[in-house]
């Protein structure tokens, strides 16, 4: 648990940098390892998350504070990555000080977002017991949405009627009560997981890579044409001249060389 003293708490101050930043390490070597025991319920996240997609549907994240901060980090990241539209993950957050202790306020956004059965709403919160993540779980179950949480604490109340729980205890922090360290880590790489296996398994990659990517700037732009240059076995200029053709669609450059 996050707000528990660390068993070398009383030694902190006096480490050496060197010392202070292994132990650290350490840590999050711990926490990346406690997340092993949960891969088939984040499978089985993976596989609800899909197919709700595959329907129609869309995923929403729900989280405070740094768990919020998480959240809008994998769903800003979803349309540039896979390319799909801005509005398929959305994260909904409360940044605010105090706001996460208000569950009408989570209730109000759930609404907002105007979850359906058709959707899926993951909860994200370290300690599993924010307000506001559980007022919009609430209102989510009561819309008929899928629900998943990921949490830091096996014991929570959030873990409790929801679809899919995935509860990694990755133990005290460093500094007690810092989410931002294991917990934020733990969360932030749960997410990943499922965000990216389920664009996977919708084929918005293709042998491992980012065939959805949006071209936007220069550097997506040169990603965009390695790829096609790896995947079609042409040069770098003419996967250039092929995605320009294509407006800039990895997929559509790709189908136009290899109709060649």
């Amino acid at each position: 648990m996050s707000e528990e003293v660390h068993p070398r708490a009383d030694e902190l101050d006096g480490l050496s940098a060197l010392d202070f930043v292994s132990l650290m390490h350490a840590e999050d070597a711990n926490a990346v390892e406690a997340i092993a025991p949960h891969l088939e319920q984040v499978a089985r996240a993976v596989e609800a998350v899909a197919d709700r997609l595959r329907s129609g549907g869309r995923l929403h994240y729900f989280g405070a504070g740094t768990s919020g901060l998480v959240a809008a980090m994998d769903a800003a990241e979803c349309p540039a990555t896979f390319g799909v539209a801005a509005d398929l993950v959305q994260a909904h957050t409360a940044l605010d000080a105090g706001q996460e202790d208000d569950r009408i306020l989570g209730q109000d956004a759930a609404r907002a977002a105007a979850l359906r059965p058709s959707d899926a709403a993951v909860g994200v919160s370290a300690s599993g017991r924010t307000a506001f993540v559980l007022g919009a779980l609430e209102e989510a179950t009561a819309r008929g949405t899928f629900t998943i949480v990921v949490t830091c604490n096996p014991r929570s109340r959030m873990s409790r009627g929801v679809d899919i729980a995935i509860d990694v205890e990755t133990g005290p922090e460093v500094i007690a009560g810092s989410t931002r360290l294991k917990a934020g880590t733990v969360q932030k790489l749960v997410l990943n997981m499922l965000s990216t296996a389920v664009f996977t398994r919708l084929g918005h990659t293709h042998r491992g890579r980012m065939v959805g990517v949006v071209a936007a700037n220069e550097k997506l732009r040169a990603r965009a044409a390695r790829i096609i240059a790896d995947l079609a076995g042409v040069s770098v200029d003419e996967a250039r001249k092929r995605l320009d053709e294509a407006g800039g669609d990895v997929r559509a450059a790709l189908a136009g060389v290899r109709g060649r």
